[in-house]
């Protein structure tokens, strides 16, 4: 299904909002500049959800000059964000035993990271936009039956599991299920095969194979 053009151009719109602003951090705090690492060209999937969501999200290393500290550079770069109407906050985070200050700023629901140490003279920048679907969610439409009654086989009954529609009753033949927060999983019924399990796919049963158990779905059987 196609993108809605209206969020479409909003997610375009936070991303030029996210990329504006790392330039300006990025040329501001670091040193020997090089914004063709910066890409934010198309967005990528965020997740799997029914429908799937979209963000734009990126990363840039740069250096801090040499006679600039990093606890300096976190300051500049709290300063400029809170100037520019972003939330702030800094905290201290040890990442195999080297110390880093990260600022972490919130704006219309984009985020930049910012990590300094002392350790190395590396700026990271990390920054992404939040995720939003960009079509609505598609109708799952069931097929039609492939074998009728006035199709089936002779001798043969309509599956009792899928009516004749050949497709997994539990996922109608797509392999996955949504769960309780519009992720999808694997369909636990059919294993991503996305044909019935009882009839194989074959949406009849020759009643000569059945259990009594089995059977017993079909009260009206002629089973002399």
């Amino acid at each position: 299904m196609a993108e809605t053009s209206k969020e479409r151009d909003e997610l375009d719109r936070l991303g030029r909002l996210l990329r504006s602003q790392l330039v300006a951090l990025i040329n501001d705090l670091t040193i020997r500049v090089h914004l063709r690492r910066l890409s934010l060209d198309e967005p990528k999937v965020a997740d799997r959800c029914e429908p799937p969501r979209y963000h734009y999200a990126t990363g840039y290393q740069g250096n801090r000059p040499a006679t600039t500290t990093a606890a300096e550079t976190a300051s500049r770069a709290a300063f400029l964000l809170r100037a520019a109407g972003w939330d702030v906050t800094a905290s201290q985070e040890d990442d195999d035993g080297r110390l880093w200050t990260v600022v972490v700023a919130h704006r219309e629901g984009n985020s930049i990271r910012i990590l300094t140490s002392d350790d190395t003279p590396a700026v990271v920048f990390r920054g992404q936009t939040p995720a939003l679907a960009l079509c609505p969610p598609q109708p799952i439409q069931q097929p039609e039956p492939v074998p009728t009654p006035e199709l089936l086989t002779p001798g043969h009954v309509l599956c009792y599991e899928c009516d004749g529609f050949c497709r997994c009753p539990g996922c109608g033949g797509r392999g996955w299920v949504l769960g309780p927060t519009d992720h999808k999983s694997r369909c636990s019924v059919c294993r991503t095969t996305r044909v019935c399990p009882v009839c194989r796919g074959e949406g009849e049963l020759n009643p000569s194979n059945l259990s009594e158990y089995q059977l017993g779905y079909y009260p009206d059987l002629d089973r002399q």
